[in-house]
């Protein structure tokens, strides 16, 4: 019933964000990296702001799969 159909909405939003957490958090571990050889001095400053770029477009790309999935998750659950 309709009621049931907004509870799994519901669950699937809640998978959908520990998902997004989950990019974020490769996100971050991959920016420390980046920095840490920076600090390093094993890449330049130059090559760790071309990485960084990379890592976010990455990201950016990754959550917005997510977000596009959970939509068409979304409307085939309300569907009747």
């Amino acid at each position: 019933n309709e009621e049931r159909r907004e509870e799994l909405v519901k669950v699937a939003g809640n998978y959908a964000e520990q998902a997004r957490i989950a990019v974020r958090n490769v996100r971050r571990d991959g920016m420390d990296q980046i920095k840490k050889a920076e600090k390093d001095s094993d890449i330049s400053q130059d090559d760790a702001k071309l990485y960084s770029d990379e890592v976010q477009e990455l990201t950016d790309k990754a959550i917005a799969g997510i977000d596009a999935a959970l939509e068409a998750k979304q409307q085939e659950i309300m569907q009747v």
